[in-house]
């Protein structure tokens, strides 16, 4: 059988990114392999899922108020042990977990890094075989090595992050994820069970025929926001348009497909929600930094996503993301 060696794993791709940096201790790069590792598992379950008891809800509501799904809960259970009985990570904050984590023991004390992740983004899905997510977000510590972690190590602004990706559950298995050199996306390949570099250097396209904006809520948007939805909507082939609506109902496929092929992404604040309803730590930051990394923006509607100062671990945002000229157009709008 032959080999083909141009084809880099997961694991080949972070030790070739290591020898350019012999100063470097390998800790985020095992971190990166962790969570893949976790994301594998989780892949297995949900390719599986119409086969176990594992569809449906679990009988409880997470902290957002939101019906928590079983895979959900298995999801959250597998990042959470992989990282904990890993030697890269001080502690963890999830989507689904009331407050933070620590992994208060020797090895994970000197760790310099904390994760939050929203285990299974767009679980609504689940039940319906719709493509969805892992959403991930890494940040060097500032409380004192050698110590538990701290509240303040992940209530940092998003342009803190070191690294952050997500994996798509669908028609095939990705897991993309950025650093401060770039974008890099990888497929998981079934026949050897590892991640292959498949999407190297990832670059947003400047302009997109995309728009993914739940219509559903059109009469609770501001005005600004729904003269931008109309626009795209008239726009003829002479000013590069009409634009095509893709609104999957799971962020990570969204955000992927315009990451990818040039679109931009709304989720703005409603009538009834006017702070937003993405989580900033777990949904806003990561994906602000990867589509930014590759040469898109993020805002909510009035500041740079990165720039944010979170608050709370939960705390809510608008969002609006995506192709960097159409994210112009749209502040050209919202902003006038």
């Amino acid at each position: 059988m032959n080999v083909n060696r141009k084809i880099l794993t997961l694991d080949e791709f972070t030790l070739t990114q290591l020898r350019q940096f012999p100063s470097a201790t390998g800790e985020l790069s095992r971190l990166l392999r962790d969570l893949a590792l976790a994301s594998k598992r989780v892949n297995v379950e949900v390719n599986k899922a119409g086969l176990v008891d594992i569809l449906g809800d679990y009988g409880t509501v997470n902290v957002q108020g939101e019906d928590v799904k079983k895979l959900d809960i298995f999801a959250n259970n597998q990042f959470m042990g992989v990282l904990k009985h890993g030697i890269s990570c001080a502690g963890i904050g999830s989507e689904e977990m009331d407050d933070f984590v620590v992994f208060d023991d020797e090895v994970s004390n000197n760790s310099k890094y904390v994760v939050l992740f929203d285990p299974l983004d767009g679980s609504g899905n689940i039940d319906v075989n719709v493509s969805i997510g892992t959403i991930f977000s890494v940040y060097k510590r500032v409380s004192e090595l050698g110590k538990p972690c701290t509240k303040e190590d992940f209530l940092q602004p998003g342009n803190k992050q070191v690294a952050a990706g997500y994996m798509v559950y669908g028609s095939s298995t990705m897991m993309v994820y950025a650093t401060r050199r770039g974008v890099n996306g990888f497929t998981l390949d079934p026949s050897i069970g590892e991640f292959t570099l498949s999407h190297p250097d990832i670059k947003c396209p400047e302009t997109g025929k995309f728009y993914s904006v739940n219509h559903g809520n059109f009469f609770q948007y501001d005005e600004k926001v729904r003269e931008y939805i109309n626009g795209c909507q008239r726009k003829t082939k002479e000013t590069g348009g009409p634009y095509t609506q893709r609104y999957i109902g799971s962020m990570v496929a969204d955000v992927h497909r315009n990451l990818i092929k040039g679109g931009i992404f709304m989720y703005p604040g409603t009538l009834d929600k006017p702070k937003g309803k993405l989580r900033l730590l777990y949904e806003a930051n990561p994906f602000a930094f990867i589509v930014e990394v590759a040469g898109g923006l993020a805002t909510n509607g009035v500041q740079r996503i990165l720039d944010i100062q979170p608050t709370e671990l939960h705390q809510r945002t608008a969002l609006f993301i995506g192709s960097k000229k159409m994210m112009e157009e749209l502040a050209s709008i919202t902003n006038s």
